[in-house]
């Protein structure tokens, strides 16, 4: 089922001009899958797509189209030029970013092997990535703060 639907999406990537995970979930509802935000959410990391800016200042997601080793240096750069403000608040990390830059920030975020992210969730330019403790939203925040120096 999993993979049905993911291939469902990556060809409705393909064939229309989809912007937002609600966009993509009312596709999917309307082909006949049962999905959630969290499931789109998830499906969209896993399949590695990304917004890209088409006519009209309007955006659609695509495929990254790179998985290999280089890629680090690609979701450094996308954190650098994406990333403005980190802040911890008990077990949550707060990050903000430049207005539509949030989706491509939380990939990144994502792609990084930070084991006390539990999960994260991305808006239009703040991400909200969830950690068991305060504790560990500070190292997440330090983590974040080496990568970008």
């Amino acid at each position: 089922m999993k993979r049905d639907r993911q291939t469902a999406i990556l060809r409705m990537i393909k064939d229309e001009e989809i912007g937002t995970q609600e966009e993509l979930a009312e596709r999917l509802r309307a082909a006949g899958y049962s999905v959630t935000q969290a499931t789109v959410s998830r499906d969209i990391r896993e399949l590695f797509l990304t917004k890209v800016t088409i006519g009209g200042g309007r955006q659609k997601y695509t495929v990254m189209r790179e998985h290999g080793p280089n890629m680090e240096e690609k979701y450094t750069r996308v954190l650098r030029e994406g990333l403005e403000e980190i802040v911890a608040a008990q077990n949550i990390v707060v990050l903000k970013t430049g207005v539509g830059m949030a989706m491509a920030v939380a990939a990144a975020v994502d792609a990084f092997p930070i084991d006390q992210i539990v999960g994260s969730v991305a808006g239009d330019d703040t991400i909200l990535v969830v950690t068991h403790s305060a504790e560990e939203a500070q190292i997440v925040k330090k983590k974040l703060e080496e990568i970008l120096s």
